[in-house]
């Protein structure tokens, strides 16, 4: 190949090799015999791996980007997988996710998008305390709309049951597709126990519900933080500041979630809500289309629902009435966007 004009006579002038033209590959390593496990713990860029029954630290290939990787993932992963002290695997692949829990972000300032809570998890358990601090019915409804959207079943676990009757709270959740379970502090967890055994499961509550008091005992040794109630706001105080899955004696994990304010909606669809409030959705088949089931809506069925006319039963009316309320109100977040 004879030399590339420069364009001058000038010996100091060098000329750059230009680039080859042969196109590049489209060929990808293929891992799928590579070991696989899930994602236990994430920790400032390191990731926990449990692999056959081994916990294996790993970092994660530069190419699948930053946040790639969260908490539940299923991984493909190669190097050293002894779980050994100061040796490091590597994740390599992100396997297919379902049961993906999200929120959004709308009550960050700043925030865009939404955030994802932990994949492929197999129930959530909405833990709320009878007392101390008060329940509040609006957490447990957005955390069954992101259930819904992730497509797994709940558990609403009461605690503290000793310090209040929770018969009142739970009325307000007749009828709603979820599981109930009651516990007392320092009383028996075997119904709670078995609801978690062999699945994976997400724990989501205000702080000072007492979820890390749950895991304590439902794991010994996991030495979870326990915080106090402020007697003066009758809050919380957040003991745990990052998500970790904990194994179960008799099978199964948990994730012990940050305490959060609220679910974000912004992500969900109309339906997600709809289908929390039992007999709304079916209700709405009979809206005119577009209709935003929201209060002022021309011709909403969801209004003649609630009156009990035609094409209607009479039913409960003052259930179906609070019902419509509720819902409307979630059915405000999802429509409004994320700043």
């Amino acid at each position: 190949m004879g030399r590339q004009d420069s364009g001058t006579d000038d010996p100091r002038v060098k000329v750059r090799a230009g680039k080859g033209s042969r196109p590049r590959s489209k060929r990808r390593p293929d891992y799928s015999k590579a070991a696989r496990g899930q994602v236990v713990a994430i920790d400032r860029g390191r990731y926990t791996v449990y692999v056959d029954g081994v916990r294996v630290q790993c970092v994660k290939a530069r190419e699948l980007g930053r946040g790639a990787v969260v908490m539940g993932d299923l991984v493909h992963l190669t190097g050293d997988l002894s779980g050994t002290g100061g040796t490091l695997a590597r994740i390599v692949e992100i396997l297919p996710r379902h049961g993906v829990l999200r929120r959004s972000l709308e009550e960050v300032p700043g925030a865009r998008g939404e955030k994802i809570v932990v994949a492929n998890a197999d129930q959530l358990v909405v833990v709320t305390a009878a007392a101390d601090p008060t329940p509040r019915a609006g957490m447990v409804e957005r955390c069954l709309v992101a259930a819904d959207e992730a497509q797994i079943p709940v558990i609403l676990c009461m605690t503290k049951t000793d310090l209040a009757d929770p018969a009142p709270f739970l009325r307000q959740f007749a009828g709603f597709d979820l599981q109930v379970v009651q516990t007392q502090r320092g009383g028996d967890l075997s119904e709670l126990a078995e609801a978690l055994a062999g699945r994976f499961s997400v724990l989501v509550g205000h702080s000072g519900v007492g979820k890390s008091t749950l895991i304590n005992e439902l794991i010994p040794g996991a030495d979870r933080q326990v915080g106090e109630v402020n007697e003066l706001t009758g809050k919380g105080r957040h003991t745990s500041t990052s998500a970790v899955a904990l194994e179960l004696p008799a099978g199964g994990w948990v994730v012990d979630t940050p305490g959060v304010r609220s679910f974000g909606l912004s992500h969900a669809e109309e339906e997600n809500v709809l289908r929390v409030f039992p007999g709304t959705l079916a209700a709405t088949e009979y809206c005119l289309p577009n209709c935003s089931h929201l209060a002022g809506e021309p011709s909403c069925a969801l209004d003649t629902w609630a009156r009990g006319e035609a094409p209607f039963d009479e039913g409960d009316l003052a259930w179906r009435q609070d019902l419509v309320q509720r819902a409307r109100g979630l059915l405000e977040a999802v429509a409004t966007p994320s700043p």
